[in-house]
């Protein structure tokens, strides 16, 4: 993209963050001050810091035994599974019988 004077940006579709969603939190004024040095000595911003946490937490939740799986989680963990042949053949006859248990 040419932004005029002879400059020229090329972005790729990596270079471009997810629209983020503006949250507003409480903290503690001890908690505050120390995401602040936190930042200032990792020379990054109190903001990004908080993402970072929220996200490894996420990931660390997401992989904890017991923690309530993803979909494709799921998917991935149950897919090859049916080894009874036709599927939709099969699905007929479970209904079937539901049908007859209900006459």
């Amino acid at each position: 993209m040419d932004i005029g004077g002879g400059l020229v940006i090329s972005l790729s579709a990596d270079d471009i963050e997810p629209a983020m969603i503006r949250t507003l939190i409480s903290l503690s004024e001890e908690d505050k001050q120390w995401l602040d040095r936190r930042a200032q000595e990792e020379g990054t911003t109190m903001t990004d810091l908080v993402r970072t946490a929220v996200r490894q937490y996420r990931e660390q939740c997401e992989r904890t035994p017991g923690a309530e799986p993803t979909l494709d989680q799921l998917l991935e963990q149950t897919s090859g599974l049916w080894q009874g042949g036709d599927g939709l053949a099969a699905q007929i006859r479970a209904r079937e019988e539901w049908e007859e248990e209900d006459r």
